[in-house]
């Protein structure tokens, strides 16, 4: 029988943790379900604990510190990722897990834009237009065709949670694991499920501008290390065009004249030619590296998936 665990990163839930931890008791008996209290400031860990839940603490403060301890340190088969603030149903997780089960998914997304309820549920107009900007950002520059990146309702097979380097320390992480599981072509697939809002008196731990903005500065680090030929091309074409700018005139200066009398322009638009091709020559020097660490992750891979058939021989 393959072992599950639900893993419950919180902090300041006290009021919606011991309903999470019961319903999904009810949904998966057998599972061991972790709760991680992030240094909580209320009774988050001894309701959790009451409820039936196994708890353990993160001292580093963020979702994505608590999430990296939780993939190092918890042994399963498969992974259940959900908030603890109640607003993803615990009756849905059967449907999520089933392609996991199956193998035919590393991750499974919980989709909760496909049917509309996050958009009715949520109060909060500008996650919405966060969730959809990030969304949209992704699928142009990774070429992916994702309904909802930032979704806390997830489950991972053990290949994928044993092999992905967690770098993110917040809210961040949901954007890295995304990201990667593209990059590594790890089977992605998404259900749409339901969603509801918090309950009231239970507040939003992500904060919709700073957070959004750590995640568009994680999004455009992972675009520069996945993708570094394209990226480092459009900064070269940039500068290409800015040296076309000012060195135009001085070629049609030349053309006429055959002297050259905008020198400081000639000097500008010649550095800006050399940055244009350091660029380039960057991109392709960081693109080589990065395949090269494809492959040496695909190596890694095989000799996981070895080691795991190894394990059941």
């Amino acid at each position: 029988m393959e072992k599950i665990a639900v893993l419950i990163p919180c902090y300041n839930e006290e009021l919606t943790v011991e309903k999470v931890v019961t319903d999904f008791k009810r949904e998966l008996p057998a599972a061991d379900i972790y709760v991680y209290d992030n240094n909580s400031k209320d009774k988050t860990a001894d309701l959790a604990s009451a409820a039936g839940a196994i708890v353990r603490k993160e001292t580093a403060q963020g979702k994505g510190n608590v999430v990296r301890t939780m993939f190092k340190n918890i042994d399963a088969d498969v992974y259940i990722l959900v908030d603890g603030d109640d607003t993803y149903p615990a009756d849905e997780v059967h449907k999520l897990i089933q392609p996991v089960l199956e193998g035919n998914a590393d991750m499974v997304i919980g989709d909760r834009l496909s049917n509309g309820t996050y958009f009715e549920e949520n109060k909060r107009g500008f996650h919405g237009f966060g969730n959809n900007l990030v969304k949209n950002l992704i699928n142009f520059l990774f070429k992916s065709n994702i309904n909802d990146i930032m979704t806390g309702y997830r489950v991972y097979s053990r290949r994928f949670v044993k092999n992905m380097p967690v770098m993110s320390s917040g809210f961040q992480i949901e954007t890295e694991m995304t990201i990667f599981s593209l990059v590594y072509r790890m089977k992605l697939v998404e259900i749409p499920i339901t969603y509801r809002d918090r309950p009231a008196g239970s507040e939003s731990k992500l904060n919709t501008f700073s957070d959004g903005f750590k995640v568009l500065v994680k999004l455009f680090d992972l675009f520069k290390n996945y993708r570094p030929m394209l990226f480092f091309s459009c900064f070269s074409i940039l500068f290409i065009i800015l040296g076309l700018v000012a060195g135009i005139p001085v070629i049609t200066e030349f053309i006429k004249t055959a002297f050259i009398t905008k020198i400081p322009s000639a000097v500008l638009a010649t550095s800006l030619f050399i940055i244009a091709f350091l660029l380039f020559m960057v991109g392709i020097i960081l693109d080589a590296i990065k395949n090269q660490m494809c492959i040496l992750f695909e190596c890694q891979l095989n000799q996981f998936e070895y080691q795991e058939r190894c394990k059941v021989g």
